[in-house]
């Protein structure tokens, strides 16, 4: 019995050995690495909400770089794109400052004295304004910008004038309330809601001037 439990070890010992040996005739072992961490995609994927700044731009015409790196920036890019003399402007520009399911509105008092909400999609303003603009001079300019930022959202409430040229009095004045955030590459609009001077709806003091 003893015999036979030492012949046992015996070969036990012999077997591990000989795969000791036959490790340590491999290459040499490396540490273990970590594993890389998951790639992130560039671009959603189908039904997911969020977007990249390279889905982002999928979607509009290219930006102009010094258009879109403040918030000061890409509103006097709005402001100028939408002015000229009566014609076409340039909309490929103007879609790119917006997301692309950026909204304008405005608040408004019809003839009969009720109140209107316009809702309008950035190829609404478009179709609308573009048809009034071939048909007449629009040149609207800021007066005041009150610039707020946190992170990256910004928002800009800007006094504004209106005329039909240059030279003349303003026929409009009102305040755009610009909503933007930064894709960590540039900056976007959101959105843009707006109303106008009314006898009851005075611009406050410090808009009312540069």
């Amino acid at each position: 019995m003893r015999t036979q439990l030492a012949a046992a070890l015996l070969s036990v010992a012999t077997l591990s050995a000989g795969t000791l040996l036959a490790q340590s005739s491999q290459s040499p072992s490396t540490p273990s690495q970590p594993a890389a961490p998951a790639a992130i995609p560039s671009r959603p994927q189908p039904g997911d909400p969020h977007q990249t700044a390279a889905s982002l731009a999928d979607q509009v015409p290219p930006a102009a770089s010094e258009d879109v790196k403040s918030p000061e920036a890409i509103v006097a890019a709005c402001y100028n794109v939408i002015s000229g003399p009566a014609g076409e402007r340039n909309w490929s520009r103007f879609r790119s400052l917006f997301i692309p399911a950026a909204r304008l509105s405005s608040s408004s008092v019809l003839p009969s004295g009720a109140q209107s909400i316009l809702l309008l999609t950035v190829d609404d303003y478009v179709r609308l304004a573009g048809a009034g603009f071939s048909k007449a001079g629009f040149f609207e300019n800021s007066l005041h910008n009150e610039v707020r930022t946190f992170g990256d959202v910004g928002q800009i409430f800007s006094s504004y004038e209106s005329r039909h040229a240059p030279s003349e009095q303003p026929f409009q004045r009102g305040i755009n309330s610009f909503q933007m955030i930064y894709d960590g590459h540039r900056w976007w609009i959101i959105s843009i809601a707006w109303d106008d001077e009314r006898k009851d709806n005075p611009l406050p003091p410090e808009f009312s001037h540069k």
